[in-house]
């Protein structure tokens, strides 16, 4: 197995939290973006960017990571969580207390785990695909509660 699919696929070995290694992956998502807002001026939408440009690499890591493993969807490959929290916290309005991180990360744990349609479809789509748009699509789901809840409370 390609050691770089790996590290992205695993988000550098977060896949291997023993108890939930999803939320593990959510959360490494939200504290590499932490110091990243600051450093970007507490902009939301850099998530959005940095998402986009991280969906290849995280589709290509996971297909490698399920073809090496002979697993559909591997528990381990946390990259796909990673990226959804991404896309759900460019949808905040600001970051400008920590109970936006908070929402964010729940409403993204809560259509990644409910997986309203179309979640539910698109993690039937082939290899690392499947594997990482589900988590778009819940990622996108909870980015738009949250700026509707941002435009309700200007």
């Amino acid at each position: 197995m390609s050691a770089l699919a790996r590290i992205i696929a695993t988000w550098f070995y977060c896949g291997y939290f023993p108890k939930g290694p999803g939320t593990a992956g959510s959360i490494a998502a939200i504290l590499v973006a932490i110091p990243s807002a600051a450093v970007t001026g507490w902009n939301p939408r850099v998530f959005f960017l940095v998402a986009l440009i991280g969906l290849a690499p995280a589709i290509w890591a996971a297909d490698r990571m399920a073809r090496d493993t002979g697993a559909k969807d591997p528990q381990t490959v946390v990259v796909d969580e990673v990226i959804g929290q991404w896309i759900a916290l460019a949808g905040a309005p600001a970051f400008d207390h920590w109970s936006g991180w908070v929402v964010a990360f729940g409403l993204f744990r809560f259509f990644d785990i409910v997986k309203p349609p179309p979640v539910r479809a698109l993690e039937k789509l082939p290899g690392g695909t499947g594997i990482v748009m589900d988590d778009v699509m819940a990622g996108i789901y909870a980015a738009l509660v949250l700026a509707a809840a941002g435009w309700f409370n200007r």
